[in-house]
């Protein structure tokens, strides 16, 4: 909870108008250990790119159409 009036929640923020957002994935597969995804919005590089990238085990990522 932030203690900011103009501090808006996810659900607030979305909605049907919104623009999609492109995003790319990247896969990199480990012998001793769990395929790691990265998500990042594509044409980026530097501290904005650094700065907007998501990474996680493969297994927690599910197909969207999966999960509607």
């Amino acid at each position: 909870m932030s203690l900011d009036p103009d501090w808006e929640t996810a659900e607030t923020r979305s909605g049907p108008g919104d623009p999609d957002v492109e995003l790319s994935l990247t896969v990199v597969q480990y012998s001793d250990g769990p395929d790691r995804c990265t998500i990042y919005p594509p044409g980026l590089s530097g501290v904005p790119r650094m700065s907007t990238w998501l990474t996680a085990d493969r297994s927690a990522f599910v197909a969207l159409d999966e999960m509607r």
